[in-house]
This record gives structure tokens, C-alpha cells and sequence, in this order.
């Protein structure tokens, strides 16, 4: 799986802070940044391991909730504003479910997706770790995902009513279930060791 690279912008970055609308008029598709503040913040190049996690996540998803007919998943640089007081974030993958595709707009989802995953890199840990979860979890992010594969370490959390993450499986190994793609299941270590994606479908049902 070929790596993706992360190009500089194409146009030099606005001077001084600038609102959310004018962030998403100045972006491009060849730009993966993230508006916080008021302030444009452009993402690092990704590892191999990132990309490989990336990729074989997006893949197997995507068909689950297509052949599902559970909503729409999307991935980066796809932009989330999942409040009026709260950053516009580029999620690794994001799920939409079919009652939420309102929310979609041309070039950002206008509230919460249902289901973030975040891959994790040394230079994005306390970004994901920290700044994300308080945001994802204020702004209403149903299921959250953090997977770390330098670490080979996953974590999953569901936002609980009294609206905080509860954290549901955490590890290397093991077998995860979605609380909001019902049916979905995830062995663990296939995220470490990515198996053909068709072995993942057969495993699901999806095609025999």
C-alpha cells in the first residue's frame, strides 16, 4: 500500500485569525489542515503504519455500511464542525448514519458524526488524545476510536448519557463491537496485521 503524502498549501497561509467560513473558502483538496481558534493548523506528513491502518479501516467500513445501508463513511481531509464554539477537525474516518446525512454539507459535516476514528502518530497524540476527546465528547460523537499502531495499542469509547466517554475495550488483541454500527465486530489485531480485506468480509457475512 502505497504511503500518502501530505503536500505544503498551495496559497500562503491567511495572516491573523479568520473565521470558519473563510478557512473553508481558502482550502483546497490538496490540503490537509484543521481550523482551531481561529487559527489554521496543517496536518504532518503520515507514517507507512498510519497509511496501512488507514486504508484497510476505510476499505472494510465503507462496504459494511454500504452493504448495510447504514449511511455514508468519509475520510480525510473531509471536514467536522461539531459545534459553533468548537475547532473544525479533519477525522482520520468519520461515519454519518442515515438519520444524520442532514448534517452533510458540499465541503463539511455541520455537527457531530456518529462514529471517529483517530489513528494515532507521535506527533498527534496529545491532539487526539487530549484536545479531540474533549471536543468529540462535548460536540457529541456517539463511538470514538483511537488506535495507535506504533504502540499496537486500540481504544474504543461511547459517549454515555450523562455525556461522557465510557471506555468499552482497550489493547493489542481481542475482539471489539460497535455500539453504533450494530453488527460490526473487529478482531483487534487486524489492525496490526491487516488481513486481505475479502477474509474480513467472508468473516462478516458480507460476501461468501
Amino acid at each position: 500500500m502505497s504511503q500518502q503524502v501530505l503536500t505544503p498549501p498551495t496559497r500562503p497561509l491567511p495572516k491573523g485569525k479568520i473565521s470558519y467560513e473563510q478557512f473553508l473558502e481558502w482550502l483546497d483538496e490538496d490540503t490537509w489542515a484543521e481550523w482551531v481558534d481561529g487559527e489554521i493548523i496543517v496536518m504532518s506528513p503520515i507514517s507507512l503504519a498510519h497509511d496501512a491502518v488507514h486504508g484497510f479501516l476505510l476499505a472494510i467500513l465503507r462496504v459494511f455500511v454500504s452493504a448495510q445501508a447504514l449511511g455514508t463513511v468519509h475520510s480525510e481531509p473531509f471536514q467536522m464542525k461539531t459545534g459553533v464554539d468548537l475547532p473544525g477537525r479533519s477525522p482520520d474516518i468519520l461515519f454519518v448514519s442515515r438519520e444524520n446525512q442532514h448534517r452533510l454539507k458540499d465541503t463539511f459535516l455541520d455537527g457531530p458524526a456518529d462514529l471517529v476514528v483517530e489513528i494515532v502518530s507521535p506527533e498527534s497524540e496529545e491532539r487526539d488524545r487530549v484536545q479531540k476527546f474533549s471536543e468529540y465528547e462535548r460536540g457529541g460523537v456517539r463511538e470514538y476510536w483511537l488506535i495507535d499502531p506504533q504502540k499496537r495499542q486500540a481504544e474504543f469509547y461511547v459517549l454515555s448519557e450523562a455525556g461522557r466517554y465510557v471506555l468499552l475495550a482497550k489493547g493489542e488483541a481481542g475482539e471489539y463491537r460497535s455500539e453504533v454500527l450494530s453488527g460490526l465486530w473487529l478482531r483487534i489485531e487486524w489492525l496490526w496485521n491487516p488481513p486481505p480485506e475479502i477474509e474480513v468480509l467472508k468473516a462478516w457475512g458480507i460476501i461468501r
